[in-house]
């Protein structure tokens, strides 16, 4: 464990300064650990789980599925936008609904956390606790999601008559099968955007450690500057 932090500072903080071999117990490592996962998630929940917490964000903002592409902008060219950019307000409102409901499972996957995954978050990639995160959640963050934006979208004229016409194209190869269901593709496209969130944040933890908000964090993530 001691090898894999060492292996991190590397990566973390670029510079010459390396931990020695008593400065951080395992325990200290892997609550620090768990703390920074905590507070990552926390705020990408806070920031992308409210209006415009989606649509502000030309990364994650949800556009019409592909199949929708070439219709939009006949709808627009013949007055009939409001109904394409209505869609497109109320799934990112509805993403931006779903998004809160991902906090609990989040914190309890912090908090199980192994000492092989937390040996697989520092000696991995920039985005390994991210990746963790995914691996741990996703399932369930679906199931948790998926009422939340088929009740939002149940409201939306339009989104029933993109089901039915995806449906048919997807038949025949027009439409790509995950894309047919319109719950399915927003369920989607707000995991992929919160999960942007969350590497947002692991990116901040990673780079300015000094700025972590508790002890045990700052003491991990900051145990190479002197």
């Amino acid at each position: 464990m001691i090898r894999a932090l060492a292996l991190f500072a590397a990566f973390v903080v670029g510079s010459a300064f390396a931990l020695t071999l008593d400065d951080i117990s395992n325990r200290d490592a892997i609550n620090g650990l768990k703390q920074a996962l905590t507070n990552g998630a926390q705020a990408a929940v806070a920031k992308l789980g409210k209006q415009d917490g989606f649509m502000s964000d030309a990364r994650i903002k949800i556009p019409l599925p592909p199949a929708m592409k070439r219709a939009e902008a006949m709808m627009h060219s013949i007055g009939a936008g409001k109904q394409a950019d209505d869609l497109v307000l109320k799934m990112n409102r509805a993403a931006e609904a779903a998004v809160p409901q991902a906090k609990p499972l989040l914190i309890d996957a912090a908090k199980k956390m192994t000492v092989q995954d937390a040996k697989g978050i520092l000696s991995g990639g920039p985005d390994s606790a991210t990746q963790y995160f995914k691996r741990t959640t996703t399932e369930p963050l679906v199931a948790k999601f998926k009422p939340i934006v088929k009740k939002s979208m149940a409201k939306v004229k339009l989104a029933e008559a993109y089901d039915e016409i995806a449906a048919s194209g997807a038949k025949f190869g027009l439409v790509k099968e995950e894309d047919a269901n319109l719950e399915d593709y927003v369920t989607r496209k707000a995991l992929d955007g919160l999960f942007v969130g969350i590497a947002d944040e692991e990116k901040k933890i990673r780079e300015n450690p000094k700025a972590a908000a508790t002890s045990i964090v700052k003491k991990v993530f900051g145990a190479l500057v002197k």
